[in-house]
């Protein structure tokens, strides 16, 4: 499947300050593979989208990988179809199965992306799009006669810096923690 890439060569160009016919011919694949570094640094791929999952069972919680979580369209379990009132979803794209306890093979056809890129994550792809595009020989230092120009280490090459990695990490799933049980009168 290919994705679309998370900021547009208008956005680059503007990001960048200048006409998107002063750009390089380039520029769309530098912006695709940007998107392709954010989208595997985070795990996730941010744009709108329909998962189907094969989910390990170790209990009744299992967090869905991509987030936010739109709507769950189907969930089976040991081959069976379950009811919606036989599971649920809670906030950060965990699915409880009920009755707990179930520990069958569990798959998940789901709805799941932002509606808009989020800005951080917009600002990451711009930021590195425009690093390569700045330094495409992936030079350190440049002198011409009396001028010379030293570039950061994390303006060479199409990596990250790791303040971005740190940024992207709020994305990255991470294991659920949901209280089980019941409160009084409360199936949930």
């Amino acid at each position: 499947m290919v994705l679309p890439p998370l900021a547009t060569v208008a956005e680059l160009a503007a990001w960048m300050q200048r006409e998107p016919a002063e750009l390089p011919s380039g520029a769309p694949l530098v912006l695709d593979t940007a998107s392709a570094i954010v989208r595997s640094e985070a795990r996730q791929r941010f744009t709108r989208g329909t998962t189907t999952v094969a989910l390990v069972a170790r209990g009744p919680v299992f967090t869905l990988p991509q987030r936010p979580v739109v709507a769950v369209e189907l969930v089976t379990a040991g081959g069976r179809v379950l009811r919606t009132d036989e599971y649920r979803v809670v906030p950060g794209g965990v699915l409880v199965l009920v009755p707990l306890g179930h520990l069958s093979p569990v798959a998940v056809t789901y709805r799941h992306g932002y509606a808009d890129v989020p800005g951080v994550v917009r600002a990451i792809v711009l930021t590195l799009a425009a690093r390569v595009l700045n330094n495409p020989s992936d030079l350190r230092q440049e002198s011409v006669g009396s001028v010379s120009v030293t570039y950061g280490a994390e303006t060479i090459g199409a990596s990250l810096a790791p303040a971005e990695r740190d940024q992207l990490s709020r994305y990255r799933p991470r294991a659920a923690v949901v209280q089980l049980g019941t409160a009084e009168g409360q199936r949930w």
